[in-house]
């Protein structure tokens, strides 16, 4: 006899998920507001984001409604109707449009142009990489605070991988902050279709149609354009569906692809690094489904090697750097951010970035997870792909590394809690509920970074 629960209780269960996760939100601006106002400890204008109070409309404006229309009402048919490759391109597209369209909200210059080319971020110090082998070996030497010249805090903060990006664009023709910009929100729009090659190949293609128009309707496109962090969510998005790939048989060269981008995710940002425990749940999701497991293994790894080998030759020492950046954290703001609030608030900044859909998928790939004998396979296997994402995003929480502004560095994390929507009915209302999110946000608040 099935005693799982009714329809009714499901959907009351789901509306409560929603209730709980707006009440975290709620909270975290009330304390954040009180803590900010009195004793000036959190460092963010409008806690828990950085951002400020300032509703405006824009150029972007018009598009953005009419994106977040088209998809909420038209998505869900497009995504069962469509072929799988047809798919694709029409996810990354509408994901372009929505991102641009957001970014454009507030102008050209400061939605776009200018958001990598402000005193904290990349494009301040591409000069200084004139002589890019002898830039890598002082690397270290200008992380601490009260070095000669140190870093800015984006470049201080970060592998010099992430940089490099930029002043390779910078070489090639393609310098200044208007194609900054378009890097990052090109690149990282991709995200969804590498989250999208992955869920069908690790649960099932249902799932990953049903996902598809919530992967293209994120409140965290706000973030992904235009910031770094985007482009360092693609490139991770990808590892994980290359690594999928191989692991359910397509081809186990996928595999020295995976380790490739792993490398190199490793080297954008150093908290990415947990997205071993993703790949780790791939590996288990595709134990039983590849042949050749310890080619795969051996691939990965000899793809994963070839960056940090790359780096290490050039002279930068990436252990070296890390504990360096802990030292420079707790000089600047990141040592006065109380952790008894941020490790609490930066979970109602996933809230938002992710929306009140994602809460609800949330609680039913937890009931998935609990009932998993009698859950369908696919819906397993895409739970335990969700759950892994929620415990890196849980353990980089727990690291005291991100007090703050994770709304933007936890973007890589977030494009993996998105496929838990697959799991929700009625997908027209809460696509809705996700453009109106993301809406709000780009037009009461003016982001930063």
């Amino acid at each position: 006899m099935d005693t799982s629960p009714g329809p009714s209780v499901r959907s009351a269960a789901d509306l409560l998920a929603v209730l709980a996760a707006a009440l975290l939100v709620l909270v975290a601006v009330l304390v954040g507001r009180h803590l900010q106002d009195t004793y000036r400890v959190l460092f963010v204008h409008w806690p828990p984001l950085f951002a400020d109070w300032d509703p405006h409309v824009g150029p972007g404006t018009p598009a953005a409604v009419l994106v977040a229309g088209a998809v909420a009402a038209y998505g869900p048919n497009l995504a069962v109707r469509l072929p799988w490759r047809g798919l694709l391109g029409a996810a990354w597209g509408a994901c372009l449009a929505w991102t641009w369209s957001l970014a454009l909200v507030d102008g050209w210059q400061r939605g776009v142009a200018g958001r990598l080319t402000s005193p904290n971020e990349y494009l301040t110090v591409v000069s200084r990489f004139h002589d890019i082998p002898a830039t890598l070996r002082d690397f270290t030497h200008h992380i601490v605070s009260g070095t000669p010249a140190p870093w800015p805090a984006h470049i201080a903060g970060h592998p010099p991988a992430a940089t490099l990006t930029f002043v390779l664009l910078d070489r090639v023709g393609l310098g200044g902050g208007g194609w900054a910009g378009a890097w990052c929100i090109t690149v990282g729009s991709t995200a969804c279709v590498a989250v999208l090659v992955a869920v069908r190949a690790l649960a099932d293609e249902r799932l990953a149609r049903r996902a598809a128009p919530f992967l293209v309707m994120a409140p965290a496109a706000v973030w992904v354009g235009a910031s770094a962090d985007g482009y360092f969510a693609a490139v991770a998005a990808w590892t994980v569906a290359l690594l999928a790939l191989a692991v359910t048989g397509r081809s186990v060269a996928w595999a020295a692809g995976a380790g490739l981008l792993y490398g190199l995710t490793c080297y954008l940002s150093y908290g990415l690094t947990l997205f071993a425990l993703i790949g780790a749940a791939v590996l288990v999701l595709g134990r039983r489904r590849v042949r050749a497991r310890p080619v795969v293994l051996a691939l990965l790894a000899a793809g994963a090697a070839v960056v940090p080998l790359v780096f290490t030759l050039a002279g930068f020492d990436w252990w070296q750097g890390y504990r360096l950046l802990v030292t420079r954290y707790y000089q600047g703001v990141g040592g006065t951010r109380p952790y008894g609030y941020w490790v609490w608030a930066n979970l109602a900044c996933t809230v938002v970035i992710t929306g009140p859909a994602t809460a609800a998928g949330l609680r039913r790939s937890g009931a998935v997870l609990v009932h998993r004998r009698t859950a369908p396979v696919a819906q397993r296997r895409l739970a335990f792909l969700v759950g892994a994402a929620l415990l890196a995003l849980l353990l980089a929480d727990l690291s005291g590394m991100s007090k703050a502004e994770t709304e933007r560095i936890w973007l890589p994390f977030a494009m993996w809690l998105l496929p838990a929507c697959a799991f929700l009915p009625r997908p027209r209302a809460w696509l809705a509920a996700q453009a109106l999110l993301g809406l709000l946000l780009n037009h009461l608040l003016f982001t930063g970074w």
